[in-house]
């Protein structure tokens, strides 16, 4: 049975994982985008069967951590724009 907490993580853990594939995907290397989408999603999922709240938290934390990478690693690559790959398409 679900308890408030792990309900109020559960939002957060969404809210946050929808926030990371949204700011990956402003990547503008296609390389860059596609490996940061494919590696959260796959560290979601080996984290979602986690029901230890300690656990939980400390992932939420690595998480936002990596989302403020993510953030500044897209500011950075917006600096120095490069030509698109033939695989992105015009």
């Amino acid at each position: 049975m679900a308890t408030a907490g792990s309900s109020s993580s559960c939002i957060q853990v969404l809210s946050l994982y929808r926030t990371m594939l949204r700011e990956s995907k402003k990547f503008s290397s296609y390389s860059y985008r596609n490996f940061a989408l494919r590696r959260i999603r796959e560290a979601f999922q080996e984290n979602k069967n986690e029901t230890n709240p300690e656990i939980i938290q400390e992932l939420i934390e690595k998480a936002k951590s990596t989302n403020e990478i993510i953030q500044r690693q897209v500011l950075i690559g917006h600096l120095y724009t490069a030509q698109k790959l033939v695989i992105e398409g015009q």
